[in-house]
């Protein structure tokens, strides 16, 4: 019986951009790994190493200059309906409600928003808890409420794969906290497979069935580490000693000597 492809494949990929001299840089390096369907798969690494550009490739927005990146068993040359992303900053349009942020995708790619669609939205935001913002300004927002609007809107054409790139890094630790509890509790009840991208030990460790550990630029793999720390995860996963171990193994993987928890 053929084993079921992964939702995501990197097979050896290499990307290289040209630089403002005419010469090569070279991003990303041999990349090899997988993502499981429903999988959520974290990824940490230094500053320039790459992994804005390995989202974008998944994305189909580049194309590798060496190697092959796969969905569902398929190469990725353009982008796919599979795919919703969350980017840094939610970059919601000032003249629409949040609603009509939520359902700008579909009025951008088919010109009009149907019934079924504005209903979906509004279960989006429900799922989100902002049931009772969808006549709001963005600018009545705070930012992690903008956030949530991004992640509903995302979320709008039920992708099955979902690409965060540091969504929580603008917001103040308080909230980044209550927004990483959130997103767990979205992805329990609708599961997707997700990559996210981040600074963030802690966070990656808190939301991630595995952490993939990145080299400096180029970027390479320099470590998988599965996170087994129990399902649900909340306030005192943070306290176990095993989360400590965990954030202190990956400190000496990502810097030239181990810094103590």
């Amino acid at each position: 019986m053929s084993r079921t492809p992964p939702a995501v494949r990197f097979r050896d990929v290499g990307q290289r951009f040209q630089g403002a001299d005419g010469r090569p840089v070279a991003a990303l390096d041999g990349l090899s790994f997988e993502i499981g369907r429903h999988e959520f798969l974290a990824v940490l690494g230094p500053s320039g190493c790459g992994k804005s550009t390995l989202l974008r490739l998944i994305a189909g927005l580049i194309k590798p200059t060496a190697g092959q990146v796969e969905i569902f068993g398929r190469p990725v040359t353009e982008p796919r309906d599979e795919i919703g992303i969350v980017f840094q900053k939610p970059t919601l349009l000032p003249w629409f409600d949040v609603l009509g942020n939520v359902t700008f995708p579909m009025r951008h790619k088919h010109g009009r928003v149907t019934d079924a669609e504005r209903a979906r939205a509004r279960e989006l935001l429900a799922l989100v808890g902002l049931a009772d913002f969808a006549g709001r300004r963005p600018d009545e927002l705070s930012g992690g409420m903008q956030q949530r609007v991004g992640i509903a809107r995302a979320l709008l054409h039920d992708p099955d794969i979902l690409l965060m790139d540091e969504p929580f890094s603008a917001l103040d630790a308080l909230s980044r906290d209550e927004m990483s509890f959130e997103l767990l509790r979205i992805w329990t009840e609708r599961p997707k497979t997700v990559l996210f991208i981040t600074h963030a030990i802690p966070e990656a460790l808190l939301l991630a069935d595995r952490v993939v550990v990145m080299s400096g630029r180029p970027g390479r793999v320099r470590e998988i580490l599965p996170v087994p720390l129990a399902r649900p995860r909340s306030m005192a996963t943070l306290s176990e000693p095993a989360f400590h171990d965990l954030a202190r193994h990956i400190r000496g993987r990502l810097f030239s000597r181990p810094v103590a928890a």
